[in-house]
């Protein structure tokens, strides 16, 4: 079995179609790893056959219920006989409706919500012969930088288990760096991808805003959100989004990428010219972050890349920026879950409007209302263009900083996250700090520009003391809208240069090495 499980989706894929492994041993192999899950990164996991009692978001296998039973678990979408995905398992971010399966977003409020109907990027890995293999943990409605927002609890770090994997989409990005799943799906609203892949130690990316059609992905900030994958490598990014991407009728802000995505194959970084910001020099950095980052601008160079400062002068105003507009979309988005449609409803006989409160305020965490309240109020009449407007300014004066820079240099690189992962509660108390973990991914939201975080090194969590055991550091790399073919390339070039998974050898969990 881990020899099963030690394959990349690409080689599994070309074993599976060429006879040489079958699509029913892989997906036992990780439906296996993934019964065996203890980083409370799954919320639900196809099991093979028919399951009793009811689903309660604490990871239990498929539920019964009235859909086609399947030899990978009861009501998941059926996958396709054959396909560039054929026989591979795919874990998916809770947010992603899914027919039949309880999808709840992380939220207490959509509790025991089995949709009717499957959401575009779901249903295209499936096309492609993918199989679903689980529903996996996140932020509630994806707010988050930690994972620790969750009604089901939080995931853990599989490098080290009293550390968040970070969010919102944790659980997708535990699940296949401690070897629990090939490859999963997330969704990017401010960083939701690069920043958990980055803590977690794999690769995240985050296309270009309409890339992906966002169709069932239950909403958050409906300009800014954005589906993705998560992976081992960066030829798996390139696989899975060549399936994901396209334009797509029940999305009107999906345009594709237009011709497509070939597998990268490119080993130096010759004639390609990387822009890092001033502004990181003048950013709060952990010092062992600034190292792996330092030493990898270092391997650029001596892969043939130009290395050159650009100046994006209203990037420190992003997370300001962001954290005006995405609350205003949710308060709006968010409307939606008043207890009369779907979702849980608070018990009693109250007037209609006690219930839409009372409902509102049990299944809503601590994080959501607060994000409802910061947005409603930047939204209400006098403050609109006080707060809202000004925000919407700021985000074109930074896509207008992009366009420069691009204008220079092909790509803009960056760490990921500050610092490596911290502590499960250490942020939890303090807002502001949780918040600036995404200094360095909200600009490219804002922008809508495509950006992929790929593992670089290791280095011990700022005041350890010597000795301390390493935790992953994630390099950014951007490129300017519908340029994924390019960055995908770079991104590809630099990973085999750095050699991460070997570098740090049995400590990369999906390995099986010792997990804290």
């Amino acid at each position: 079995m881990a020899e099963l499980t030690d394959l990349t989706v690409a080689e599994a894929a070309a074993k599976i179609a060429a006879g040489a492994i079958s699509a029913a041993e892989y997906f036992a192999a990780w439906r296996e790893a993934a019964a065996a899950d203890d980083l409370n990164a799954y919320l639900w996991r196809a099991d093979g056959g028919p399951s009793s009692g009811d689903w309660t978001g604490a990871g239990e296998s498929a539920p019964a219920g009235e859909g086609v039973e399947t030899p990978y678990g009861a009501n998941a979408p059926a996958p396709a006989d054959s396909g560039p995905l054929a026989g591979v398992p795919i874990a998916v971010k809770d947010i992603f409706t899914t027919e039949g399966v309880p999808t709840t977003a992380g939220s207490k409020i959509l509790a025991g919500y089995r949709p009717p109907y499957t959401a575009t990027a779901v249903r295209k890995l499936t096309a492609a012969g993918a199989r679903v293999l689980g529903k996996t943990n996140m932020d509630e409605f994806a707010m988050g930088s930690s994972n620790e927002n969750s009604a089901y609890g939080p995931v853990r770090n599989p490098w080290d288990r009293e550390r968040v994997p970070g969010g919102s989409s944790g659980g997708s990005a535990a699940a296949v760096a401690g070897g629990l799943a090939p490859a999963a799906l997330g969704t990017d609203t401010g960083g939701s991808i690069r920043q958990p892949a980055s803590l977690c130690g794999i690769v995240g990316l985050k296309p270009t805003y309409g890339a992906i059609s966002r169709f069932g992905m239950i909403a958050f900030a409906s300009s800014l959100d954005q589906c993705g994958p998560l992976t081992r490598n960066v030829a798996d990014a390139a696989l899975l989004l060549g399936v994901l991407e396209g334009k797509d009728p029940l999305d009107s802000t999906s345009v594709g990428l237009g011709g497509g995505l070939s597998l990268p194959s490119r080993e130096d970084l010759t004639g390609l010219r990387f822009g890092v910001p001033k502004e990181i020099g003048e950013g709060a950095l952990d010092p062992g972050v600034r190292t792996v980052f330092e030493a990898t601008i270092a391997r650029i160079e001596e892969l043939g890349g130009n290395v050159t400062e650009v100046v994006l002068p209203h990037a420190e105003h992003g997370i300001s920026a962001y954290y005006v507009i995405a609350p205003a979309e949710a308060s709006s988005n968010l409307a939606r879950y008043d207890g009369v449609r779907y979702g849980m409803r608070a018990a009693g006989d109250e007037d209609l409007v006690t219930m839409y409160e009372e409902t509102r305020a049990q299944g809503f965490g601590t994080e959501v209302k607060r994000r409802i309240m910061l947005g409603t109020y930047a939204l209400s009449s006098g403050y609109y263009d006080a707060y809202y407007g000004q925000a919407q300014k700021v985000r074109t004066r930074i896509a207008g900083d992009f366009d420069a820079a691009f204008g220079e240099v092909d790509f803009v690189v960056t760490p990921t996250s500050p610092s490596v992962a911290f502590g499960l509660g250490e942020k939890t108390d303090d807002p502001l700090a949780m918040y600036l973990n995404d200094f360095f991914t909200v600009p490219m939201s804002l922008a809508g520009i495509p950006a992929i975080s790929i593992p670089a090194g290791l280095a011990a969590p700022e005041g350890a003391g010597d000795g301390a055991p390493g935790l992953p550091v994630g390099f950014q790399i951007a490129a300017p809208a519908f340029g994924e073919q390019q960055l995908l390339e770079a991104a590809h070039a630099l990973e085999g240069a750095l050699g991460f998974a070997a570098a740090a050898g049995d400590a990369v969990p999906w390995r099986g090495g010792d997990r804290a």
